[in-house]
This record gives C-alpha cells, structure tokens and sequence, in this order.
C-alpha cells in the first residue's frame, strides 16, 4: 500500500450533502486547446472539484478554481510540468466519516511502462484497474482515477470506482468528453456518482 497524503478535509455543509465535481485527463494544450466552455455550466456550484491527473498545463487547475477549490493529483502526462510536480500520486479527500481515494491510475513510472506494455499486447481489461486501486487504498467508500479515458460507475465490494472519461476529445474510446459529479451523503456515509457528457461545441 503506498503511503498517501494527510486526507484533504471538505467540511461537511448544513445540508448533509455535499457536490464534488470530478474531471480527468485534460491534456491541454497537448489534445486540446482550452476546457470546454459547458464544463463550467455543468460543475458550477459543486462544493469541491477533484481532477484525477493528466492535467498538463497546470492553467487548468487556476481555471478550475474559478468554479470551486481544486485538489489534483498527478498524471504521467504531468511529469512535462515542473509546477505539478508537487501534486500526489494518491491522495484522499474525507467529507466527514466518508473517504474518497483518487490516484491518476498509472502508478508511476514503472507502473505506467508494464501498463503500456500490457495494453499493446493484451488489450485494456477494467480488472487491472481494479485490483491496482483497492491495493492503494483502504477503508475508503469511493475510489476515483483517470488515465484510461474509459468512463467507470460501479460498487464493487461496497466501494465506488469512479473514472468520469476524458474532458477533452477521446481518441481511444470514442465515447466523448464527460465530467462526473459524486454526492457525498455525510449522514448515511454513502457516496453516488454521476457521470455527464459534455457535448461537442
């Protein structure tokens, strides 16, 4: 288990419930130009967005921060940056007894070189994902991560996976770009995900 940063603490509003707005892989300026302008009608007035790495030109985090605060963790696409160098390769964000893990997904150099070489020769199996993840992390109800550009919404064993897909042009899946949203219910302990596509401008 890799030793992560103290969790970011997002107090817990009146309601009970709070909004976090999640988004992956950016890639700008290196797959696109600028976020999508639909992003920020989508996401306005969540109360924290997390950016699950491959965020590229660290601008985006400062665009982002215009909506809500931003935590990020770093992406293999991040390296090229010097000022995302300070961003964690795991982290967890807890809204009251509820703990949200979220990693990029590539597990550093290494991990990124046997993913690739996995992907070349058998293909992207959601499973690998899976068992690197919840290796990473414990007691947590959602774990959340980028990096595949393949969108994920699923409990497994009680805890979310949760990848919103690609902001920008996926040109992998072919799915499009979406943005996810996770409500976060503080008094029944439970965290529900929402993934949203962002259609093409």
């Amino acid at each position: 288990m890799v030793k992560t940063p103290k969790p970011y603490q997002l107090p817990v509003p009146a309601s009970g419930i709070a909004r976090l707005g999640v988004v992956a892989d950016t890639h700008i300026p290196d797959r696109m130009k600028a976020l999508p302008p639909r992003l920020f009608d989508v996401l306005r007035g969540v109360d924290l967005l997390l950016h699950a790495g491959d965020i590229s030109h660290p601008r985006v985090l400062d665009e982002l921060a215009q909506i809500a605060p931003v935590v990020a963790v770093q992406g293999n696409r991040d390296i090229w940056y010097r000022a995302n160098w300070r961003l964690p390769l795991q982290m967890v964000v807890q809204v009251g007894e509820v703990r949200i893990g979220m990693a990029h997904g590539h597990g550093g150099l290494a991990g990124y070189i046997r993913e690739k070489l996995m992907y070349y020769t058998v293909g992207y199996y959601f499973s690998r994902y899976e068992a690197r993840m919840l290796n990473w992390f414990n007691n947590v109800q959602a774990l959340v991560f980028g990096h595949s550009h393949h969108p994920v919404n699923e409990v497994r064993d009680g805890v979310l996976l949760f990848n919103p897909g690609s902001v920008g042009p996926d040109y992998e899946t072919g799915r499009g770009a979406a943005v996810g949203m996770l409500t976060v219910d503080a008094t029944a302990k439970s965290v529900r995900g929402e993934i949203i596509p962002l259609p093409p401008p």
